[in-house]
Parts: structure tokens; sequence; C-alpha cells
């Protein structure tokens, strides 16, 4: 990845990855911001190449329960280790949250300690019963959108027509 400005999905071999963390609630490792420094460390073992994060933004909580606090988000970009495959990825994801003390709650939106979700992988679409890319809802939400457009707002992602700093701007002037 050249630069912040440069970024490209990649190609079908090494294709650049799109993390997605969110994080509300204290875990036994710490705050939400620390929880998410740390899940960003642990990112970095499914890639090639130095992998990239956004700031750390505080955000009101989206679709959430009324007593929910503020999240914290943000976004990692990196290259995929060889013959990582966009399922597989998502289960060593799903995994980081467990470890992380994330438990399956049948209350949508419910607070969290990591949310880990996978916005691209390269050019890959999917829409599986498990995995969905590019996320479906990642362009409608400005949590997801605020921290890409950080490190690479002239990037296209699949599916649309515009970058991810027109997204952002269609979404703020709703």
């Amino acid at each position: 990845m050249s630069s912040l400005r440069n970024i490209t999905l990649g190609s079908e071999t090494s294709p650049t990855v799109i993390v997605g963390l969110g994080s509300n609630l204290d875990t036994r490792l710490g705050s939400p911001e620390q929880t998410i420094e740390l899940a960003i460390q642990r990112l970095a073992q499914f890639s090639v190449s130095d992998l990239i994060a956004s700031s750390i933004w505080r955000t009101a909580p989206v679709d959430c329960p009324p007593e929910s606090a503020d999240f914290f988000n943000a976004v990692c970009i990196f290259t995929s280790l060889a013959g990582l495959s966009p399922e597989g990825l998502l289960v060593e994801l799903k995994k980081i949250e467990a470890e992380f003390g994330r438990t399956q709650n049948s209350r949508a939106n419910a607070p969290r300690e990591l949310d880990l979700d996978l916005i691209c992988f390269g050019n890959c679409t999917r829409q599986t019963e498990t995995l969905e890319l590019p996320h479906p809802r990642a362009f409608q939400r400005e949590f997801v959108l605020a921290p890409l457009a950080e490190l690479a707002p002239n990037l296209i992602i699949p599916l649309q027509s515009v970058t991810v700093l027109e997204l952002l701007a269609l979404l703020q002037n709703i």
C-alpha cells in the first residue's frame, strides 16, 4: 500500500482487507479504547504488510437499546496473508471477539465488548448465510465511513460507484 490516499483493493492473491472495530463495554483487558488498540494489534497477525489503523472515534450508538453507552470505533486496512479466504478470516475475527469476552446476544445491536466487521476482502463479493461482502451496512454507517475516509478517502468499494469520502458526504447530508 503506497500511501493513505492511493489504497487499492489489491489483487486476488494479495487482497487488501478492511476491518471495522467497535466496542462500548469494558473487558478484562481494559476500557473500550484499550480493547480497540489491543484488537488492532491482534489483527496484524493476518497481514503480510504493515497494518494501518485510523484514529479511534467516539460515536453515539446507532439502532441500539436506549441504555447503550457510546461506542469507540476504528478501521484497519492490511494486505491479507496468502491463502487466507474471506470465510477463514471471518472465523478468526469471531475467535478474537470471543477472546475479548463477546458472547452471542439475542438482543439486536446490544452493547458489546468487541465487534469486528469484515468490510471488504479485496474485490470479493459474497452473499451467504454467514458472510456478505462488502459488508451490507458499512456504507450507511458514519462510524465506519469516517474512520475509513481518514485512511482511504479516494477508495471505491466493490458495488459502489463513488469514493468513501463521497459516500460519507452523502450520508452526512441526509
